[in-house]
């Protein structure tokens, strides 16, 4: 489904992303994972068109769609979630939904947009909230209505940021039972997540960035035993990665 090839980006000098190359398969759940400053967010930016590459190609479905703009980018099947999540504070969950859904589709009757969106809403576990603001939802509701927002654009392709980002246990163990019940309904997902084992625990395969560089990919197993991920990521606390 998607294909990143030689993809390299850099920022005054420094290789943010360098010759990385990785696909994702329809239907596979694959976790990027890196320290901070390895060149995770600004692979989402890249894939996503809010930068565009210095090097290297992004095709999505056989399609080229290197440095397209963001818009183009989501219209061709791409949405993402964001770790810092910015809903329109004054609108309802509903109304927050249906501008994710009703963008870019004229032919799409409104009560058939609010439907939709009524069905993402229960899909996330909002579906007794849809008329509250959300400026009045936990942190939780608002990671669950960034969610519905993307799901509104019906991605082929969804990446999620950080989703678990300032999220306590019982939180994190609710998001953790939402991704696999997108998992369920099909969703292609691409994640990047710092709680290492719900990444272990939920990837098919796992992507390992250093310093922008692409050091490892394999399952998870196999990425938690290879030596240099160990030593560039995991290090001594190698074993937090399982659950305890």
């Amino acid at each position: 489904m998607l294909e990143v090839e030689r993809l390299t980006r850099s920022f005054g000098g420094v290789r943010a992303v360098s010759d990385v190359t990785f696909a994702v398969g329809e239907g596979e759940v694959i976790g990027v994972m890196g320290p901070n400053g390895s060149g995770k967010t600004t692979l989402f930016n890249l894939i996503t068109g809010a930068l565009a590459p210095d090097a290297g190609s992004i095709r999505l479905e056989g399609r080229d769609i290197t440095g397209w703009a963001p818009h183009r980018v989501c219209a061709a099947g791409i949405a993402r979630t964001f770790q810092l999540v910015r809903p329109f504070p004054g609108l309802t969950a509903l109304d927050n939904v249906l501008v994710g859904r009703l963008y870019g589709r004229a032919r799409e009757t409104r009560g058939a947009a609010e439907a939709e969106a009524a069905r993402l809403l229960s899909l996330v576990g909002l579906e007794g909230k849809a008329g509250r603001r959300a400026s009045e939802l936990t942190l939780m509701d608002r990671k669950r209505l960034e969610l519905a927002r993307a799901l509104a654009t019906a991605p082929r392709l969804l990446l999620l940021d950080e989703l678990m980002a300032g999220l306590n246990p019982a939180e994190t163990e609710a998001a953790i039972a939402l991704i696999r019940r997108l998992q369920g309904e099909g969703v292609t997902l691409l994640m990047v997540e710092h709680i290492v084992w719900a990444l272990m625990e939920l990837s098919q395969r796992l992507v390992v960035l250093s310093a922008g560089e692409k050091v490892a990919e394999g399952p998870p197993a196999a990425v938690a035993a290879d030596p240099t991920v160990i030593d560039v990521y995991l290090g001594s606390a190698a074993g937090s990665a399982r659950r305890a």
